[in-house]
């Protein structure tokens, strides 16, 4: 089972305060392992949203809205894919993490859609098909 984490922003993150030497270290230490158990398969931290951009959708039209974006509680300031065996164990590693942002921070867990779960979609012949190139080797469903 593949979960993405989301480290959730706060005020702090959002503001571009970095993490302090201490917690540098210690998400150092949890993430190798993470890389030894064989869970981790990506992750990264990411700019606070005032260097991001939203695409909003309505039909064929497009808007482009320029960061920062009001509801830092929604926001997401990382995130690491982990392949593990259930979302027990996900939460399990999750109660491991140190801080992942000083001061009081959230983490969320949620589950891939794999192709499995696209089934009553599908023909058996498309879900048995592997997927060739750069698709095929991410897993993507």
């Amino acid at each position: 089972m593949r979960v993405m984490v989301f480290a959730k922003a706060t005020e702090d993150s959002e503001k571009g305060v970095p993490p302090t030497a201490e917690a540098f270290e210690a998400m150092d230490r949890f993430t190798e392992e993470l890389v030894k158990a064989g869970v981790l398969v990506a992750g990264a931290g990411l700019m606070p949203s005032a260097q991001a951009k939203r695409i909003a959708f309505d039909g064929p039209g497009r808007t482009v809205i320029d960061g920062p974006f009001a509801e830092i509680r929604e926001m997401v300031a990382g995130f690491s894919i982990w392949e593990v065996k259930d979302m027990d164990e996900a939460v399990a590693w999750a109660k491991r993490c140190p801080n992942p942002i000083p001061g009081p921070s959230e983490i969320e867990i949620r589950p891939f859609l794999e192709a499995a779960d696209l089934a009553e979609f599908l023909t058996p012949e498309e879900l048995s098909t592997p997927h060739d190139g750069t698709r095929g080797k991410l897993g993507v469903a």
